[in-house]
């Protein structure tokens, strides 16, 4: 039974919680029933068909409408009595500063992604205001809390980065099944499909332009009087066909490597059965764009099924054909979705028809949406479970219990017989550039990379940051905001442009930069460090950023990892198969364990796959990255 204490905490806390997703259906519904009077919600999402197999607040009929205004009503059926305040908006609005985030006594977050989680994070620490954090995926969870100054804050510690590619390996060299996914999705679905203006690395010159010095047209300008079919099939045969046969021109390429096979649409596909090739009057297409589907004019029922070379060419004609005469209003403007199920079978087909081409094993529709929107399936039990975690923290937090805290991580596999390891929280990072305002250390080529590189692939890629202002000293070299007159605007733009050490103010090296987030009321300093050259596989981005965490001695580094015998590989998408049930015993989070105990198992709880754990709207996003070993190593010190 509460307390009378907890129970008064409870009733006169003012809540504000950040998702209305898998989890945050979850945390509502128990809130509301743990006696939470007065309860607002921000959520930008609105409800879609896939999220209805676990986010139980919402139902059939609710699918388009505002998640947050949804839920608010749903609980509100069983619970009039309590005030809720839903908010249909992104986090990282204006609206939502330091100012109106001091108003709570503490934050939830259900968030679906890095970038928010930093903003909100850094809102807390402003408006000190305590942040119960969470994530699942999977039988995966874990749930910690955040109290400026008494423990870490979110960005502490390193989080670990998608995956990522360097362009000659997708473009040239595949070698695994996601190369091709990464292929089909981010170059030919945005060439054909998505803002021709962008910058894209696929080649877009034909055979016949490929000895002319001339300007020639893009070949994936469709030219008049093509018929769809033409279209289709010369798209086909430029980037299955020619763009093979130019890569395979270069000999040195494939001295150790399998030659790729040219494909053209001819040797797949005849052209009787191209005719036969879907039948309008099947594809059941709706009001809804993203309805429309190439499997069902095609007979391709079974989406785990995997495809020959002949369907999957046949699909993605019929896909592409689908776009140009059902949607072609889009085009232009298009992104890939996962819950668009045309865009889906289209990188699909396209994926497994590279595939083919490169010697690499071809897989379902349902393997390549899973590894295309990095997806890792849910479960409503592991929500269910982190959102009474949630509630029982913050509950403690709005005691100041601060004795009691708990980080605790919910696992697949029992460790020392439990599925819910608890932790005492970790105390601040001292090199933490967030919380503890460290400098980090930037190396970067000055003479090359242009302040443009710097503010998109650092300040707002690597920091997070919505709103930055860039000084050097006194002198002030960016910054964004609807108050600036038209000469500033115009004067930061053409310093975007300018390489770093040709800007008004020049930044070489032992320069040190102030980068400022005014939304955020975020501040952090980086020392420049001038590098002349950078490894494109292993440094992509042409710059290297460090300084979140100190080095470790070297006693340290000799020591070995802890771990719990889980499995450590490193494959970027794992689907987790359901396990038999174990015995679950639980460890009371009343109970205080050692430092070193505590740290030991939180250790083999995070370096089970060393895991940014999120709760994704439809499904779950799983992250490898990072040296799991150094990661231990620094969390033990």
């Amino acid at each position: 039974m509460a307390s009378q204490l907890q129970l008064s905490a409870v009733k006169g806390a003012k809540v504000l919680m950040v998702g209305a997703g898998g989890i945050g259906c979850e945390l509502l519904k128990t809130l509301a029933l743990s006696g939470f009077q007065d309860i607002h919600i921000i959520d930008m999402d609105t409800i879609e068909v896939s999220n209805l197999n676990r986010q139980f607040l919402f139902r059939q009929s609710h699918v388009g409408q505002s998640k947050a205004k949804v839920a608010r009503d749903a609980v509100l059926k069983f619970r009039p009595q309590i005030n809720i305040i839903p908010y249909h908006a992104n986090v990282k609005d204006p609206d939502f500063n330091v100012d109106f985030f001091k108003q709570f006594n503490v934050v939830l977050n259900g968030l679906d992604n890095l970038d928010a989680r930093r903003h909100v994070n850094r809102l807390c620490l402003a408006a000190n205001v305590p942040l119960v954090e969470s994530g699942t995926t999977g039988f995966l969870g874990q749930v910690t809390v955040h109290v400026k100054g008494r423990t870490e804050c979110y960005e502490c510690q390193p989080k670990p980065a998608p995956k990522t590619y360097p362009v000659c390996t997708i473009t040239s060299t595949p070698s695994k099944f996601v190369h091709c996914i990464v292929w089909a999705k981010d170059l030919l679905f945005s060439k054909l499909f998505g803002d021709r203006n962008q910058e894209n690395d696929l080649n877009t010159r034909s055979s016949d332009a490929a000895s002319s010095s001339e300007p020639v047209e893009d070949v994936f300008e469709r030219r008049k009087d093509e018929d769809i079919e033409q279209y289709g099939r010369r798209i086909f045969d430029h980037v299955f066909g020619y763009n093979i046969e130019l890569a395979l021109s270069n000999e040195e390429t494939w001295k150790n490597r399998n030659r790729p096979r040219p494909i053209y649409s001819k040797d797949v596909i005849s052209d009787e059965l191209a005719q036969q090739n879907g039948n309008m009057d099947r594809n059941f297409a709706t009001d809804d764009g993203s309805s429309v589907s190439a499997m069902v004019p095609l007979g391709m029922k079974n989406p785990q099924d995997i495809w020959s070379l002949t369907e999957n060419s046949r699909l993605f004609l019929e896909a592409l054909k689908l776009f140009f005469t059902k949607r072609e209003k889009e085009i232009g403007n298009l992104s890939f979705d996962k819950d668009d199920q045309l865009a889906v079978e289209f990188v699909t087909s396209a994926a497994n028809i590279r595939a083919a081409s490169f010697g690499i094993p071809l897989h379902s529709l349902f393997e390549a949406k899973g590894i295309a929107g990095n997806i890792v399936h849910a479960v409503a039990t592991t929500n269910a479970v982190i959102a009474g975690l949630i509630v029982i923290e913050a509950i403690k937090v709005l005691q100041n219990d601060v004795k009691n805290y708990r980080m605790t991580y919910c696992l697949e596999h029992p460790s020392k017989k439990m599925l819910l390891m608890p932790v005492e929280p970790f105390e601040p990072n001292k090199s933490c550039y967030v919380c503890s305002e460290t400098p980090l250390l930037l190396e970067i080529n000055t003479q090359r990379s242009k302040l443009k590189d710097f503010v998109e692939k650092i300040v707002r890629a690597k920091l997070g940051m919505n709103f930055p202002l860039i000084m050097q000293g006194s002198a002030l070299l960016y910054e964004v905001g609807d108050d600036l007159d038209e000469d500033m605007v115009a004067n930061y733009a053409a310093n975007l442009e300018k390489v770093l050490a040709e800007l008004p103010s020049p930044v070489t090296g032992g320069t040190m930069l102030t980068v400022e987030d005014l939304q955020q009321e975020f501040s952090c300093n980086i020392n420049i460090k001038h590098r002349e050259e950078f490894d494109e596989e292993k440094e992509p981005d042409g710059m290297l950023l460090s300084g979140w965490t100190q080095p470790l001695p070297a006693a340290e580094k000799a020591d070995k990892s802890i771990t719990n015998g889980a499995s450590t590989s490193k494959t970027p998408i794992i689907p987790v198969e359901p396990e038999k049930d174990d015995e679950i015993d639980k460890v009371s989070t009343g109970k205080k364990r050692k430092l070193s105990e505590s740290s030991e198992i939180a250790e083999e709880t995070r370096n089970h796959k060393q895991l940014q754990l999120i709760d994704d709207e439809d499904d779950l996003v799983m992250l490898d990255g990072g040296d799991s070993d150094s990661y231990k190593k620094n969390r033990l010190q």
